[in-house]
């Protein structure tokens, strides 16, 4: 009993002090981060999977039939008309984090699961406007940079057709909202629309 009670006063008076310690330490460390660090880190990162998707070639214009031909662990990768742009790449990203929470919004315009653009392709066929809806989505065509979803008709085009359907129908997005989902999520690559050489969809 004696040999018990000297263990149970030593875990009490020795361990549970120094084990407390090192946790209240790494919380600090965790807590007390430096931001420029962490800010590296993250451009660290996305200059990482600017140089992987800027060689990537599953992504190109192709017309809405070449999604259905895709397994749903495909991903559609890289741009179709011009190179990419880093300091562009960095503004979609940043700009689309704020629609993080929609599931039809991609997070990456140059990197998008098959899954999606199916998914997309079947809201374009299935989802009709009313004539009020039918006016946000003709105003966003013509408030967009690309005076559509995409800058040619390709499967981008189709498949963010039926994006705008979902968000005009089911999230009440008006036709700024949609411009803007358009623009951040633009596939094709460059910077500005004079940087692209536009090419007719392949089927």
């Amino acid at each position: 009993m004696k040999k018990l009670k000297v263990s149970e006063k030593y875990v009490v008076l020795v361990l549970l002090p120094i084990l407390l310690i090192v946790a209240i330490f790494y919380l600090n460390v965790q807590t007390n981060r430096n931001p420029s660090t962490e800010i590296r880190e993250q451009s660290n990162q996305l200059e990482a999977k600017f140089a992987s998707l800027s060689h990537a070639e599953t992504n190109f214009c192709a017309g809405p039939n070449f999604i259905g031909s895709l397994e749903d662990g495909d991903r559609l990768q890289g741009s179709c008309c011009a190179p990419m742009d880093f300091d562009r790449y960095v503004e979609q990203i940043e700009g689309l984090k704020k629609y993080a929470n929609i599931s039809v919004i991609p997070y990456d315009p140059y990197d998008i699961p098959a899954s999606l653009a199916k998914e997309l392709l079947e809201y374009d066929k299935t989802y009709v406007l009313t004539i009020e809806q039918q006016t946000i989505y003709d105003n966003a065509m013509k408030m967009s940079d690309e005076h559509g979803p995409c800058c040619c008709k390709c499967w981008r085009w189709t498949a963010f057709e039926g994006q705008a359907k979902y968000l005009i129908k089911n999230l009440d997005f008006a036709e700024k909202q949609i411009a803007e989902v358009w623009d951040l999520e633009d596939g094709c690559g460059g910077r500005e629309n004079n940087d692209r050489q536009i090419r007719q969809p392949t089927t």
